[in-house]
């Protein structure tokens, strides 16, 4: 339970609660694939300063996102059993203190970025607008978990840049691996809060599959294996790498084994796993150029 905003701390906490400082599982999600890409585009040696950056400029637009998010579903939340907590919800902030957030965190990642070079700033803007877009799709489209995956890549095409190797095919390639493993897991996120999402109208791709979800997350998992796997043999890295996606593919099926009731709480225990799926894949990677270079 939350402190009452009589109390400065009280007020603090709200804060906190808002850009989900309490609740830090989607920073490290976002944080995975960049980690992935920063080290792919370096070749196991990225410049320090440019790993600093990007891990708190990764909380700051994840927390960002939080307070736009909170603005977007201010109607709904409350009548949401996972989100009827949240401070813009129980009336503890005014919608006000979202948009507040919102553009201070906009300006701090900003300033971040403009430490990273020129094509980095320039594509940093695409990252913010799809951030900005994302809450509402929900609102006009059965797919607002392909919003995400594209929100959510958007650190691996500027990892490529900030590192100077610039844009490939094989950028393109990890945008889209890390792409179906985002929509696999959301699908996860929105499988929690279905019936809820059901009575309000609210879309996701949990709703649009069906009883096929688990099938089609399973599908994406696989997806995101497999394309990593080839990466991975194209780049000629180590064994560790692919014995991180094998120890990512075992965490996969546990995720399947939880969602087979469709619980609400297992599912979204199944989410949450998926923080040890991107870090399995970094751990591989990170070992492999250790042991190589």
């Amino acid at each position: 339970m939350s402190e009452p905003l009589t109390t400065p701390f009280g007020k603090l906490w709200a804060w906190l609660r808002l850009v989900r400082l309490d609740r830090p599982i989607g920073a490290f999600l976002l944080l995975w694939p960049t980690m992935w890409a920063l080290w792919l585009a370096a070749d196991g040696q990225p410049d320090a300063n440019v790993v600093v950056i990007f891990i708190v400029g990764t909380f700051v637009m994840r927390a960002a996102g939080c307070a736009i998010n909170d603005y977007a579903d201010r109607d709904f939340d409350g009548h949401v059993e996972r989100t009827r907590g949240r401070p813009l919800a129980t009336g503890e902030l005014p919608p006000s203190a979202a948009l507040v957030a919102f553009g201070v965190l906009l300006v701090v990642a900003f300033g971040l970025v403009l430490l990273l070079g020129r094509d980095t700033v320039l594509l940093s803007f695409g990252g913010a607008l799809v951030a900005a877009l994302y809450p509402f799709a929900k609102r006009v489209t059965n797919l607002p978990q392909l919003v995400l995956g594209i929100a959510f890549s958007w650190g691996i095409p500027m990892a490529y840049t900030a590192t100077g190797a610039g844009l490939s095919l094989e950028t393109l390639w990890l945008f889209a691996a890390n792409f179906a493993w985002i929509v696999a897991y959301d699908t996860q996120y929105a499988m929690a809060d279905r019936e809820d999402d059901l009575r309000i109208g609210v879309k996701s791709t949990a709703i649009l599959f069906g009883r096929s979800d688990n099938l089609v997350v399973g599908l994406l998992h696989a997806t995101t294996l497999i394309m990593l796997a080839l990466l991975g043999w194209q780049r000629e890295l180590s064994w560790h790498f692919h014995a991180g996606l094998v120890a990512a593919g075992i965490f996969a099926i546990y995720q399947q084994y939880l969602c087979r009731g469709r619980d609400r709480d297992l599912c979204f225990r199944a989410f949450l796993n998926n923080n040890w799926f991107g870090a399995m894949v970094f751990a591989g990677l990170l070992l492999g150029f250790l042991d190589t270079n």
